[in-house]
Order: structure tokens, then C-alpha cells, then sequence
């Protein structure tokens, strides 16, 4: 079987060490139809092997190509290429710093093409540089990799995101000085800038982040997956006695899901690699990089963290990203946090992209709201569940009033809309299926938890837990569980108000 490429971003590397290579060349082939684009895709999406592959095509490398779509599609001509890749361009110390780096990078590129450049700061050295090397040797070509992230690292310092952010708008704005010399431009990054911010300078680039034809550019579709991975499912099937139909649904429920705007739902390969490298379902994406600022955010702007399945919003969700105006329904899209699941009467309806990303964020987020630490809040709801499971509501009812109580007052300041946050991420993390309708209060909550033997129907309430049960039976959600041959139990949760929890149940016969 072809190795894994497990963070090898090379595409040369990848070709020649017999790596699993998903070719993407038809929809690279696409792209030479214009000059300037610009694509914005999560974190570990493919984006820095997109524009490897781009940089061989470019150098004329076809021998790499052997047996790929795009090997008798072109003519494979030598054209220049300056790749910069701004996340190995150090911008920790302060602009200055990360502005002199910059100068060194482009120095050090000239060197390479056997120039030395005379201008002093980054801008006239990116100008001189294309100038010298399209007058020797044809147009060049410009890839941009992670061009936001000198922005996001710093985004919790918003002077150096902002100084960051000039000093780059400065940069691209060169590009559009210097079409003559320019055969090709990519940027590509996690965040989209609105067209006033960063490319107002830049105004000529295609952003083909959410055109159909290129929705399966970076990742993995499923056709891909079951191609170049065969080998990989049947050692799987093979090691863990699966049937093949149901190892894919298990593989599509945990990685797959994510859209922008074509007819397929992608895969995460980052994901994918680690899976079939260990024969584990894991959390492999979300676990390599907490997103701690943007669940601060969440909390501090007290978003209701239920409406994000289930989001509804327009186009500007999608070029919405200004540091003095953070939003957090547009960070968690461009971020991959949440992806699209459909549109309906002009709005673009959002969602989970896959249990991976659903899971692991929630228990992130039920960790700051119930101040402990992110590798105790497994242990934590799952021992709610077991209680539940049990039938034992005396210590599921010790169990919630020990973790309400550990949470500090400054941290809730008694807002209904805290405890209601976090008795959502309570539900969510048990497997309830939550039942929010979009004409109540967001104080509501009812949520059914269902076991083999067993069917609870839970609200949580700020006041009385004898309030929460009368609502359950005043809204008889469990009348459609009536024909069931499992226990019905009515619970209502309720005290949190005083920090006093209180459990009332109900059995419910048919």
C-alpha cells in the first residue's frame, strides 16, 4: 500500500516516496482560465499541497505528473514562481520584526534566481524582484499561503492584528501595481477580510471559496476516499470484522460534511490520514489546535450556543471578518467550525459539519462554562449519563449540584442566559435530542434522552423543578413516545437560581 503523507505538504516529496496523492489536477486545470483568485478553506484542508502542486506545475516538473489528469492537458511550460508561505515568516516580535523578515525572505528569493535586490523595504522589494525575474525569464507567478495568519495569531492584541494587517494590505497592493509582470496569483488562508479591509487594495481577485466548481479542490470527496484509500477500508473491514457499508456510514458520520456551496459534502484529510494510520476514531482535526479565543468570545458575548445548529444567515457571513467587530456565527464558518447544510429563502442554513467537530467543540465549551479543566469534562457528563442510565437520580441530581456549585459567581453573574448555555451543552454532550422552536423564549429548553430500556423527557428551569415538570406535561412532547415499549420518565430540573438543585421525575404509562 502507497504511505500516508501525514503533514507532508510536498507535493514532489509525496510523488516520489510513494505517498497516497488525491489528485486535484482537473480542478487546478480550471483555474488557468484567469489570473487572480483567492480561496479561503480551514485549517489542514490541503491549502499548502494545493499550491505545491501549483508551484511543480508552473516549474514544469511534468515527469511529477505521470499518470495525474493534468499530464497531457498543458504544455507545460517554465514560468517563475515566488511562494510565500506566511506562516514560517516569523511575525511574533512586532511589526518591525515581522516586516524585516519579510525583507529577508524576498532577499533570499532573489539570491535563489541569482539577484541581489536594492530596495529597502518589502513592497519596492517585492516590485523589483518580479520586474528582474519576468525580464529573464517570463512572467511570474505569485502563491500566498496562510496570507491572514501575521492577523489571527495576534487577534486577542488587536494593535499588532491591525498593524499586521496595514503593513500586509500594503504588500497585496503591489501585486495589482505589477500585473504586467504577473502570468498567476493564488492567495489562499482560513479567514476572508472584507473587501473595505485587507484587499480593498487588491480588488481584482476571484474568490472561488464557495463557487461549485472548485468545492472539492482541498479535501476529500467520497469517491476520492473510496478510491485512493481502498487498500486502507478493506485492512479496516478486515482488522476490526466491519462490513464495508457500514465502516463508510461510521467514516461519513465522524469526518465528512463539510460544504461550500457544491452538491458533495467534503472530507477533512487530515482526519482521514490519522484514521486509516491508526484504525481508531479519534478527534484528530479539531485536537490539533484549541480554539480558545473564539470560545472566549462565545462566552463573553453571551451567544446562544443552541442556535448554531440549525443557523440561519446571509451572504455576509462569509466576508464578515473585521478585528473591531468580531462575529462569532462568521468565525466558526471560516474557521470550519460550522459549514453549510443548505439555503432556503435567501438565507444559507448552517450546521455541525460532523461529530468530530460537534462533540469536540461542546465539550470545550461546557469546560469554561463549567470552570474545570477540558480532560475533566468527559468524566463528568458521562458520569451524568450513567446515572441517567440507571435509573439513579439521586446522585445524577449530587452529581449537578457539585459541578453548579464549583462554578464561581463572577463568572455566571446570575444570567439566566449562562445557566441556560450551559444546561444546553449538558444535554447535547448526553446525546439528547434537543427540541427548541423558534417562536419561544431561548429560557426553554426540553430535550429527549433516549436508552435501550429507557425514555427520559428533561427541562431545565432557572426556578422550581416543579415548574419545569408541569411544562414538560403542558407541552406532552412525550405523547408521541406512547406506543413505546420503553419506560417513559418525565424529569424536571430545576434551582439553579439559589444553587439548589432540584430533581423531579414522573413515570409515564401508556
Amino acid at each position: 500500500m502507497k504511505k500516508l503523507p501525514i503533514g507532508i505538504q510536498t507535493l514532489s516529496q509525496i510523488i516520489e516516496e510513494n505517498y497516497v496523492y488525491v489528485d486535484k489536477t482537473e480542478y487546478i486545470y480550471r483555474l488557468f482560465e484567469g489570473k487572480y483568485y483567492f480561496l479561503s478553506r480551514p485549517r489542514r484542508f490541503g491549502k499548502s499541497l494545493l499550491l505545491s502542486t501549483l508551484k511543480e506545475i508552473f516549474s514544469g516538473n511534468q515527469e511529477l505528473f505521470q499518470g495525474l489528469w493534468i499530464y497531457d492537458k498543458i504544455s507545460w511550460e517554465k514560468s517563475p514562481v515566488i511562494q510565500i508561505d506566511f506562516s514560517s515568516i516569523t511575525h511574533s516580535k512586532g511589526p518591525d520584526d515581522f516586516e524585516n523578515n519579510i525583507n529577508y525572505f524576498l532577499d533570499m528569493t532573489a539570491k535563489e534566481y541569482g539577484f541581489f535586490l536594492e530596495a529597502k523595504r518589502n513592497k519596492e522589494k517585492l516590485q523589483e524582484l518580479t520586474k528582474k525575474l519576468s525580464q529573464k525569464y517570463g512572467r511570474v507567478v505569485i502563491l500566498i499561503d496562510e496570507y491572514d495568519k501575521p492577523i489571527i495569531d495576534h487577534i486577542e492584541n488587536p494593535a499588532t492584528a491591525n498593524e499586521n494587517k496595514e503593513l500586509l494590505a500594503g504588500f497585496y497592493e503591489v501585486i495589482k501595481n505589477i500585473d504586467s509582470y504577473l502570468k498567476f496569483v493564488l492567495i489562499t488562508g482560513v479567514s476572508k477580510f472584507s473587501k473595505v479591509s485587507i484587499f480593498s487594495r487588491l480588488n481584482n481577485l476571484k474568490d472561488i471559496t464557495l463557487r461549485k466548481e472548485y468545492d472539492g479542490i482541498c479535501g476529500y470527496t467520497q469517491g476520492e476516499l473510496e478510491e485512493y484509500f481502498a487498500d486502507y477500508i478493506a485492512r479496516f473491514c478486515q482488522e476490526k470484522k466491519l462490513e464495508k457499508n457500514r465502516l463508510l456510514k461510521k467514516i461519513k458520520h465522524w469526518y465528512n460534511g463539510y460544504n461550500w456551496g457544491g452538491a458533495e459534502t467534503i472530507y477533512n484529510p487530515f482526519a482521514v490520514l490519522n484514521l486509516f494510520d491508526s484504525y481508531e476514531f479519534h478527534n484528530y482535526w479539531f485536537g490539533t489546535a484549541t480554539p480558545s479565543f473564539l470560545i472566549k468570545l462565545i462566552k463573553k458575548q453571551q451567544v446562544a450556543i443552541e442556535d448554531f445548529e440549525g443557523y440561519k444567515g446571509g451572504k455576509e457571513i462569509f466576508d464578515s471578518f473585521e478585528l473591531d467587530n468580531l462575529d462569532p456565527a462568521s468565525l466558526l464558518f471560516q474557521t470550519g467550525y460550522l459549514t453549510i447544510k443548505g439555503y432556503q429563502r435567501g438565507r444559507y442554513l448552517f450546521g455541525y459539519p460532523n461529530f468530530e467537530v460537534k462533540e469536540s467543540f461542546l465539550v470545550h465549551l461546557f469546560a469554561v462554562y463549567a470552570n474545570i479543566q477540558i480532560s475533566k469534562a468527559s468524566p463528568v457528563y458521562l458520569d451524568l449519563l450513567d446515572y441517567l442510565a440507571e435509573e439513579n437520580l439521586a446522585k445524577f441530581k449530587t452529581a449537578l449540584t457539585a459541578l453548579f456549585a464549583g462554578i464561581p459567581s463572577q463568572l455566571h453573574l446570575d444570567q439566566e442566559s449562562y445557566y441556560h448555555s450551559l444546561c444546553y451543552l449538558i444535554l447535547a454532550l448526553l446525546g439528547a435530542e434537543i427540541i427548541l422552536e423558534e417562536n419561544t423564549d431561548k429560557g426553554r429548553i426540553d430535550a429527549v434522552l433516549a436508552f435501550e430500556n429507557l425514555i427520559y423527557i428533561i427541562e431545565f428551569k432557572m426556578a422550581k423543578a416543579e415548574a419545569a415538570l408541569a411544562q414538560i406535561k403542558d407541552k406532552r412532547y412525550y405523547e408521541k413516545y406512547l406506543g413505546d415499549q420503553r419506560k417513559i420518565i418525565l424529569l424536571g430540573v430545576g434551582g439553579f437560581r439559589e444553587k439548589e438543585i432540584e430533581v423531579l421525575a414522573k413515570v409515564i404509562t401508556s
